[in-house]
């Protein structure tokens, strides 16, 4: 089990990482002085694939009538299902000694985390992510929130977990298409962290898709451990945590105008490629760059498809953006690996040639 320390000044707290940590999860809670009354958050496909884990392991511990069952997707990442979370930690009576732990992807963790967040005026809370994309993302960082007016996370708060348990297990049960959004948001790291782990990326993506532990693991430790660092030194991103986005004003703009028929991480992918589209129309890199980049972007081209898209409609989405100032659309572009360009404004013309350019070979 590898244990990567997100040292916050406030609210330091540990992400475990490995097969079968969910295993050791009571003796963790204990250690950490977190043993008490949980109300879990399980996401309805994890119930059913792991019943007898969870069974074993979370509910041993807990009174499973202290649970909401989540069923998962972004159209319900909404306050409909905050209120009812929050309706039902009231009725099974969880105090502020309580501890809400989230088990799921990134949807229930952001969500759970809100919840948790609000409750009570905050109230301890766990993240236990059972998919890669959640494992490399969401879960670590203090994110929390819910979509609102066709727009992704703008209704939310910073607030910290106490622990992160990673337990690559629950990977075994992940289809191929969730497998790809995973890799996905890893492809951000790949680009955003430095060369070495660039291509490690890119040499082991076969590694990835079949979830090599050892690979897994390594891969997952890295993302974490460079995240960590961001939000330390940004927690509430009002500068260089910015740099996380990268490819993310183009990708919540493709999931909202396609109506989440695209997962978040394989819309990652697509807004990448436009964000290295636009970095080179705006001459920051240069056209041997672009082709090396999108190489490594083109491997998931007979993976990702979309048959139709709305410039304009993308356009207005991003003007939308929560990372906006002064009306205007912030890009995350980048210079060179590992050398991200934060608040860069670009004009819409520059804004649709990326937009076709980075699309084309997802639309063919």
């Amino acid at each position: 089990m590898k244990k990567i320390k997100i040292p916050l000044q406030q609210n330091p707290y540990d992400v475990l990482i490995g097969a079968g940590t969910l295993k050791s999860f009571q003796k963790e809670l204990v250690k950490r002085k977190l043993d008490r009354i949980i109300f879990t958050v399980v996401d309805s496909n994890v119930q059913k694939h792991h019943k007898n884990l969870l069974t074993e392991t979370l509910y041993a511990n807990s009174d499973k009538k202290k649970s909401f069952l989540f069923r998962s997707g972004e159209k319900n990442k909404n306050f409909d299902n905050l209120q009812a979370i929050l309706k039902k930690m009231l009725a099974v009576k969880i105090g502020r000694d309580g501890l809400v732990v989230a088990l799921g992807g990134g949807i229930v963790g952001d969500v759970t985390g809100f919840a948790a967040s609000t409750f009570m005026r905050g109230i301890k809370y766990v993240q236990i992510p059972t998919t890669l994309l959640a494992a490399v993302d969401s879960s670590v960082g203090g994110k929390t929130g819910i979509n609102f007016y066709e727009t992704k996370n703008i209704v939310g708060s910073f607030y910290q977990p106490d622990l992160v348990v990673v337990d690559i297990d629950f990977f075994k049960t992940l289809t191929s298409e969730e497998i790809l959004c995973g890799i996905g948001e890893l492809t951000k790291y790949a680009f955003i962290t430095d060369k070495k782990f660039y291509k490690y990326i890119d040499n082991n993506l076969n590694n990835l898709f079949e979830l090599q532990p050892t690979v897994v693991e390594k891969v997952i430790a890295e993302s974490v451990k460079y995240k960590g660092s961001v939000v330390v030194s940004d927690e509430k991103e009002s500068g260089v945590r910015k740099v996380l986005n990268f490819g993310h004003t183009f990708a919540h703009a493709f999931e909202v105008e396609q109506n989440y028929k695209i997962k978040h991480g394989q819309a990652v992918i697509l807004g990448i490629s436009c964000a290295l589209h636009l970095s080179n129309k705006m001459k920051l890199i240069n056209d041997k760059q672009l082709e090396e980049y999108c190489e490594l972007i083109h491997k998931f081209k007979d993976k990702i498809k979309i048959k139709t898209y709305d410039k304009r409609k993308l356009y207005n989405i991003m003007l939308r953006d929560k990372k906006n100032r002064d009306g205007k659309i912030k890009f995350v572009l980048i210079k060179n690996i590992g050398e991200i360009l934060l608040d860069v404004e670009a004009v819409k013309e520059d804004v649709f040639y990326a937009l076709d350019k980075g699309l084309y070979e997802f639309t063919r």
